[in-house]
């Protein structure tokens, strides 16, 4: 079986992040990592799937030279190829253009991505990847099990839990409970380091979008404190200060 994994970068979670202009954040001291649902859920699937019934784990991503870490993180923690398309992260749609073509022409059984970035939880990625590939897609799956050459997959939703089942190939989003994170060791990190790490040209996609402007939230205000026997000032600062009755 042949799995390609789509692996992003994005700041720690403990990272602060300011803004150089409008519509960049500045990168200078940001620690960067592998988008958490990308590494802890896909990848580490991918990898059981693998464990269990043989094949190799692709992981790929599009970006520039500084996306290559994260890639050989991935490759310590067990991937056996890493891929780079040499494009600009510019935006949802060339990213997934990008990624499907590189797809179209490696004949992938499984293609695995986290259910959205941290940074901007867009989570349409995948579901782009699917329909550019011509492939089924199910987003925000939480459990993956192949048998008898299909794909059954659990979500949880609202009212239960949804079961899907389809054939190969297809294109999964994981969410929470896919799989349970691994930490790379040492010998890992090692074989990293030796493992391949294809450059890919870019096919030229072109962005969809643009970012007008990024702001912060406003900060927060004091909180005032009203006593529970003056139900009536409460109505009477809704009203009249906050306005939102």
């Amino acid at each position: 079986m042949k799995i390609l994994v789509c692996i992003s970068k994005v700041p720690d979670t403990t990272a602060k992040i300011a803004f150089s202009n409008p519509t960049t954040y500045d990168e200078n001291g940001v620690t960067f990592i592998i988008n958490p649902y990308d590494e802890w859920y896909a990848l580490v699937r991918a990898l059981e799937l693998k464990e269990t019934l043989g094949g190799t784990v692709v992981a790929a991503s599009v970006g520039g030279a500084d996306y290559e870490p994260i890639i050989r993180k991935a490759l310590a923690i067990g991937a056996d190829e890493g891929v780079r398309i040499d494009a600009p992260e510019s935006d949802a749609f060339a990213v997934a253009t990008e990624l499907a073509q590189y797809a179209k022409v490696n004949d992938f059984d499984l293609i695995l991505c986290g259910k959205e970035t941290i940074q901007y939880n867009g989570g349409v990625v995948p579901g782009m990847m699917a329909e550019m590939l011509g492939l089924p897609y199910v987003f925000g799956a939480s459990k993956l099990e192949l048998k008898d050459n299909k794909v059954v997959l659990e979500r949880e939703i609202a009212t239960g839990i949804e079961v899907f089942e389809s054939s190969l190939p297809m294109v999964v989003s994981a969410a929470k409970g896919m799989a349970e994170q691994r930490i790379p060791n040492m010998r890992g990190i090692m074989a990293a380091r030796t493992k391949p790490l294809a450059l890919v040209p870019s096919c030229g996609a072109a962005a969809a979008t643009a970012v007008q402007q990024f702001e912060m939230p406003p900060a927060k205000s004091g909180c005032k404190m009203i006593p529970a026997d003056q139900a009536g000032s409460l109505i009477q600062l809704l009203h009249e200060e906050a306005k939102v009755i």
